[in-house]
C-alpha cells in the first residue's frame, strides 16, 4: 500500500511514517500543503493522511482537488479540533475519514488499512496460486503448507504479483507500489529483492520474468 502523509508538525509526521512503514506500507512525507498537493497529483497513492491546517496550501483545498481529479485515493483528515461541526465539514469536503488529534496510533493504522482496501479493487483477504497462499490480514505466506519468512519488501512484491495474477507487473509498477519516493528508480532494488524472494519460494519456480515487460506468477 502506498501512503502519503501531509503534516507540518515534523515530529508527528515522521512518527506516523515510521509506524506505517512497520506495518509494511510504502510512505512518503510532506511537511507543507503546496508540496503535498503536488505529490498527491502526480503519484497514485492509496491513502493520503492529511492535516487540515497546513502552510502553503490548506488541507481542505488538497482534499477538494483530489476529489475533483477523480482519483481513487482515499483521504484521512487530521485536525486539532475534535468538534462535531469540524468533522462534518471535513467529510462534506470529500474526506473519507476524520481523526481528531491527539489520537491512538493503533486507531490511525486501522483506519489507514481500511481506507487502503477501499482504494483498490476488492481482493480476497487470502490470495493463492498453485500451492502458494498469502494471507493479507495476518501477513503470512505458506507454500505447500510450510510457512515462509519474508521481509516486508518481499511480502509486498509477492502480494502485488498475486493481486495482478495472471497479468504481468513491470519493475516500475512494483517500485511504485512497494517502495516510497526515496527509492532510486535506476537501482537494481526490485531485481535483487525478487532474486531473494524466488529463493525463499523454492522449487518449482513460481515467478516468471517476461523480458522487456516485468514479472508474473505461473499458474
Amino acid at each position: 500500500m502506498r501512503v502519503l502523509v501531509v503534516e507540518d508538525e515534523r515530529n508527528l509526521a515522521d512518527a506516523i511514517a515510521r509506524g506505517l512503514r512497520r506495518h509494511g506500507m510504502a510512505v512518503d512525507v510532506s511537511y507543507n500543503g503546496s508540496e503535498g498537493h503536488e505529490l498527491a497529483m502526480v503519484t497514485r497513492y492509496d491513502v493520503v493522511v492529511l492535516d487540515r491546517d497546513l502552510p502553503g496550501m490548506h488541507g481542505d483545498e488538497i482534499c477538494a482537488a483530489l476529489v475533483e481529479s477523480g482519483a481513487l485515493t482515499r483521504v484521512l483528515m487530521l485536525t486539532a479540533s475534535g468538534s462535531v461541526a469540524d468533522r462534518v465539514e471535513g467529510l462534506q469536503l470529500g474526506a473519507d475519514d476524520y481523526l481528531p488529534k491527539p489520537f491512538a496510533f493503533d486507531e490511525l493504522v486501522a483506519r489507514v488499512q481500511a481506507l487502503g482496501r477501499r482504494a483498490t479493487p476488492a481482493a480476497p483477504p487470502v490470495l493463492s496460486v498453485a500451492d502458494l497462499v498469502l494471507d493479507q490480514g495476518r501477513r503470512t505466506v505458506e507454500r505447500g503448507g510450510k510457512p515462509l519468512d519474508l521481509t516486508r519488501k518481499e511480502f509486498g512484491l509477492l502480494e502485488e504479483l498475486l493481486k495482478a495474477h495472471p497479468a504481468v507487473v513491470s519493475s516500475e509498477e512494483l517500485l511504485e507500489r512497494v517502495w516510497d519516493a526515496n527509492a532510486d528508480p535506476f537501482t537494481t532494488t526490485v531485481r535483487v529483492t525478487m532474486m531473494t524472494l524466488r529463493k525463499k519460494l523454492g522449487e518449482p519456480p513460481l515467478i516468471e520474468t517476461v523480458v522487456g515487460a516485468g514479472y508474473r506468477l505461473r499458474a
